[in-house]
């Protein structure tokens, strides 16, 4: 099938359009119509991207289904996946049916609502399949609008601060990317991705207000990628909007942020910051593995504190994503394939963990791990899942969890042992913190009264998670399928990475001895 990227990347955003245009008032059966039209509208995409995970060679390491063409004032359209982008497009699919379904108790301005989400999707997938700088960056900031939307006007109680600290952080940070992306241009001559890949950018020192910038122009190209990329995942210490959009958003707008937006700037990381400035990434890299691993300890002792659920899952949220840059900037083989699988796994089971808070939420309309207690003896079924999840979450053999906080932590000790050390007290720690939130409303007595009519999930609620769950299992005792889609691209990305700082190792000696 010829443009099977852009069919799947703008099928969302022409069912947007449709919602738009054709469908009129706000009565019940107008809303009906909206939700099913968004369900069916996502379900065909994911089942159409599934075309490109069958038409897809691992064993091809460039970049695969590549489409190319002028668009607007003479700028490239150039899309095309990768081992390393391919998985992230199927978790994209994959989710958005699951948040749609979510949505259904929504009744406040539904139809743009439902716009919102599908906007958000065509701009999150082509993130992962833009070729080009240009086309990156206006989908990579696009994807601001809708979630600011979703969170300023279906959020909770402070839904305007959150939505506006959401923005501002993104958008400071994607600002110095802008300004990089600029010099790239002026530099290399072209926006191509596939071209600057190859291009070398200068890594020579050099001297700016006396301050002496090893690894040269590479350094401050990767600092200005890095600024965007950190505050995306978030990194320790620009991650404070993150709780604060979590707590704020509606439940679905929870998930997407959890399961996809995060792992933007993981995939920045692997798409520009280490193949395009492999010397600058080098110079940095002590500094990216510290400050990961004091996220994974900070963040899991703040959540221990926590007494609002969303606020927990989020803090939990940022100390994986510490082991994620970790991997990234361990720079072999078990480090990027764990940050890998840790992002796709992340997104199952921190999707799952904010679905099981909305649950509990639509029958309480309290957060409040206070409010909770004794659930198990009147949902059993939900006590069971939210199990399954808080498990996975701690990383338990024979859930997904496990396998990417293991590759990670492998690939970091083969690095630094110290940072070995630091992050694997994380796993103890974010054992204390999910137990401990598990402990407070599941187990227990029943013994509030307001809890004693509560019933238990709906066969709606069940459908949601039976996918989640099946992929946290599945991908926990058999990873084989995610490491073999992922590891031949990460194996040329490891290689390239180790063969451009040899050389310019060889450069700077040959440069001194001259």
């Amino acid at each position: 099938m010829d443009n099977l990227l852009s069919i799947v990347t703008f099928l969302p955003a022409l069912a947007a359009l449709i919602l738009l245009v054709f469908l009129r008032g706000d009565d019940e059966a107008a809303n009906r119509n909206a939700k099913w039209l968004a369900l069916i509208a996502t379900s065909a995409t994911f089942l159409i991207s599934l075309f490109i995970l069958a038409q897809f060679d691992p064993e091809n390491t460039g970049f695969q289904m590549v489409e190319q063409g002028e668009w607007l004032l003479g700028l490239q359209y150039k899309m095309g996946v990768d081992g390393i982008s391919v998985l992230f497009v199927m978790l994209t699919t994959f989710m958005m049916p699951l948040v749609i379904a979510a949505s259904w108790d929504v009744s406040h301005r539904v139809k743009e609502y439902m716009i919102a989400f599908l906007l958000l999707e065509t701009l999150m997938l082509g993130v992962f399949m833009a070729l080009d700088l240009v086309l990156f960056y206006l989908f990579f900031e696009a994807g601001l609008i809708p979630m600011f939307l979703i969170i300023g006007i279906w959020g909770g109680k402070n839904r305007i601060y959150a939505s506006f600290k959401f923005f501002l952080y993104t958008f400071l940070g994607s600002v110095l990317m802008l300004v990089a992306m600029v010099a790239m241009f002026a530099d290399a001559g072209t926006t191509d991705i596939e071209q600057l890949l190859v291009h070398q950018f200068g890594s020579e020192t050099f001297s700016i207000l006396g301050v002496q910038i090893v690894g040269g122009l590479q350094t401050l190209l990767f600092l200005a990628f890095f600024a965007s990329f950190a505050v995306k995942m978030p990194m320790w210490p620009v991650h404070t909007w993150l709780p604060d959009a979590h707590v704020q958003a509606p439940t679905a707008g929870s998930v997407v942020l959890a399961a996809i937006l995060l792992k933007m700037g993981g995939y920045g990381f692997l798409r520009f910051s280490l193949p395009m400035f492999p010397v600058g990434a080098d110079v940095l890299t002590p500094l990216v593995l510290w400050m990961s691993a004091i996220a994974i300890v900070y963040t899991s002792l703040v959540a221990l504190v926590q007494e609002d659920m969303k606020k927990l899952i989020a803090y939990s949220s940022v100390a994986h994503m510490g082991y994620v840059t970790m991997g990234i900037f361990a720079g072999n083989q078990q480090g990027i394939d764990g940050a890998i699988f840790q992002m796709i796994s992340h997104g199952f089971i921190s999707g799952a963990l904010f679905l099981c808070v909305g649950v509990i939420y639509d029958r309480m309309h309290t957060r409040d791990i206070d409010a909770y207690g004794g659930l198990v003896n009147r949902m059993p079924a939900y006590a069971l899942i939210f199990m399954l999840f808080t498990m996975a979450n701690v990383g338990l053999p024979g859930t997904s969890g496990f396998i990417g906080e293991f590759l990670t932590l492998m690939g970091i000790f083969q690095v630094n042992t110290w940072i070995a050390a630091v992050a694997t007290s994380g796993v103890i720690l974010s054992a204390a913190y999910a137990l401990w939130l598990y402990r407070r409303v599941v187990m227990g007595d029943l013994i509030k009264e307001s809890l004693k009519t509560i019933t238990d999930m709906t066969r709606r609620e069940r459908a949601i998670f039976a996918p989640l769950v099946i992929a946290t299992i599945l991908f926990g005792v058999y990873p084989a399928p995610i490491l073999d889609t992922i590891g031949p691209s990460v194996e040329a990305l490891v290689s390239n990475y180790q063969t451009a700082l040899a050389a310019a190792e060889t450069a700077t000696q040959v440069a001194v001895n001259h």
